[in-house]
């Protein structure tokens, strides 16, 4: 790389971490001014665990996120293989987009269409309602992730096995399953990452006793930002962080298998 280009690249992951960066120290900060350095400390951490309400909202955005990234799973692989297997079928080309669609969709426009969508169901807004909108946006992911893989599958395996006698279900659970396992795994963590920290969505599909730990960090940030947010936000960040990095292990083991 020339000079230039690794200047430009360390001014680019400069503007991008440093902020991060910055969060993560501060968090522990002695003292209870965040823009006044204190000294190392990690009374926060104590802090922010003996929080209830801050762990509740952590709770709630966990169990979202897995029932959600589970749904998001399922639906985005039967997606990826009605679209790998049936080669062209009449409304290929409006059931790729409908597909595709909330990943493009501005998340407000998302949240506004899934909030009249409950609203006019009669569904009451609680942890249901997030789920559902949850798997709705992050469904599609998922579908890229394992159309991916399908793509460079090795279709003779299939064929071999049913060549022998196996049935749809028993190829595709005993030999297509296994073999795209790895990306089903890396779209579920994908999944699990977009449901963690979405805050827009969820602002407009939750209920009563349904706050995620996002909307609980943004209503206290607008009361004015303290070293406890700063420790929350760190270990969303950790999270966050061990999720993607098995994805992309997942996704680096699923590269090897298919070599």
């Amino acid at each position: 790389m020339s000079l230039f280009a690794r200047t430009a690249l360390t001014l680019a992951l400069a503007f991008l971490y440093a902020p991060i960066l910055v969060l993560v120290a501060y968090s522990f900060n002695d003292s209870k001014l965040v823009t006044v350095w204190g000294g190392f400390s990690t009374r926060w951490y104590g802090v922010l665990f003996r929080d209830g309400p801050l762990i509740a909202s952590a709770l709630v955005s966990l169990k979202v996120a897995v029932l959600s990234a589970a749904i998001a799973g399922v639906l985005g692989t039967c997606a990826a293989l009605a679209l790998d297997r049936h080669g062209r079928f009449w409304g290929r080309g409006a059931y790729t987009g409908l597909l595709y669609a909330p990943m493009v969709m501005p998340e407000v426009i998302t949240g506004l269409s899934l909030l009249l969508l409950f609203v006019g169901i009669g569904l009451d807004r609680g942890i249901a309602t997030l789920v559902i909108a949850h798997a709705t946006f992050a469904t599609g992911f998922v579908a890229v992730v394992v159309g991916a893989r399908l793509k460079g599958l090795d279709r003779s395996l299939e064929e071999a096995a049913a060549d022998l006698g196996a049935g749809p279900a028993r190829v595709f659970f005993g030999i297509t399953l296994p073999l795209i396992a790895p990306s089903v795994a890396a779209g579920f963590l994908l999944a699990f990452t977009l449901s963690l920290d979405d805050l827009v969505i969820a602002s407009f599909v939750s209920g009563p006793g349904a706050t995620t730990l996002p909307m609980r960090i943004y209503s206290q940030v607008r009361l004015g930002v303290n070293p406890e947010i700063n420790a929350a936000s760190t270990v969303l960040i950790a999270a966050v962080g061990l999720v993607v990095l098995g994805a992309s292990w997942l996704t680096g083991r699923k590269g090897a298998m298919a070599d």
